[in-house]
């Protein structure tokens, strides 16, 4: 369904230019759900918003069956981590910006039934006609799932949707996006840095290696039985191994990323002002 070819994202040029991704290629197939996994600030932003046509890469190409991606289509729903909702707007009003985008050929019955349809499944009807700011952070990003979910895309995006909410509310929602993703089986990518969460909800990890110039790392398989238990989870043999091979490419990452232990890391040479100098007291008195 989506495919990389040599792709690489930069900004700026010549001395400017700061590469974020290098030569990434990368098979995404259909009914697959991807989970990607890195550090902050690695690019995992970048690779998600190419696949959404939100960016262009600067070489290479990225496909969505078989085609260039030239920029977002509704086939291409992305659940962002910010909520991204209209404040001014309920619930039922959200939902319907983005129903009435995609179908607006259907009757206002049809459309409306089929909005608080995507309500109800998120469990928020009796929220309905509240803002989003009498909402907590995780019906917010509720109400976020069935806007992108009432569209019925085939590929499903998720940028770090869950990373700001607490863990009760988090691990809810997991298995809330898992029950609808099982219903349709969709195309699902996950960007997260939480392995556990990659490994309970995906078929495939892949981590993003730090930038500047972020490539992809080996791809770890999970072979884990749909419908998955969390607690059944922490007992099996091939989490333990399989998480125990994530997070120790991570760590190894990590140490490699670390500045050199062997003084050859400079520091600018800075000398505390102490109280009673003039440069003291001048300070001071300026703040």
């Amino acid at each position: 369904m989506i495919e990389f070819r040599n792709v690489s994202h930069w900004y700026g040029e010549g001395p400017d230019r700061t590469e974020v991704l290098s030569n990434i290629n990368l098979t995404i197939a259909e009914g697959e759900f991807l989970a990607i996994v890195g550090f902050t600030g690695s690019g995992k932003t970048t690779l998600v918003n190419l696949m959404t046509g939100l960016l262009q890469p600067s070489a290479g190409q990225v496909l969505y069956r078989g085609e260039p991606i030239t920029g977002p289509a509704p086939e291409r729903g992305i659940i962002f981590q910010n909520y991204s909702l209209l404040p001014w707007l309920s619930v039922y009003q959200n939902v319907a910006l983005a129903v009435d985008e995609v179908y607006d050929d259907w009757p206002k019955g049809r459309r409306d039934a089929h909005i608080r349809k995507f309500v109800e499944m998120v469990g928020l009807s009796h929220a309905i006609d509240k803002h989003p700011g009498e909402l907590s952070g995780g019906m917010r990003q509720r109400v976020s799932i069935a806007r992108v979910l009432a569209t019925d895309p085939d590929l499903l995006l998720m940028d770090e949707p869950l990373g700001a909410l607490d863990a009760l509310t988090r691990g809810n929602l997991q298995d809330e996006i898992l029950r609808i993703w099982s219903a349709n089986r969709r195309t699902a990518v996950l960007i997260t840095n939480d392995v556990d969460e990659g490994i309970y909800m995906a078929d495939r990890i892949i981590p993003l290696d730090p930038g500047p110039a972020a490539g992809l790392g080996p791809e770890f398989r999970i072979d884990l039985e749909r419908p998955r238990d969390k607690t059944d989870m922490n007992h099996d043999p091939h989490f333990k191994r399989v998480r125990t091979d994530i997070l120790n490419y991570l760590v190894g990452l990590g140490e490699a990323s670390r500045p050199p232990r062997d003084g050859s890391l400079r520091l600018p040479d800075l000398q505390p002002i102490l109280p009673g100098t003039r440069s003291f007291v001048s300070r001071w008195r300026r703040a």
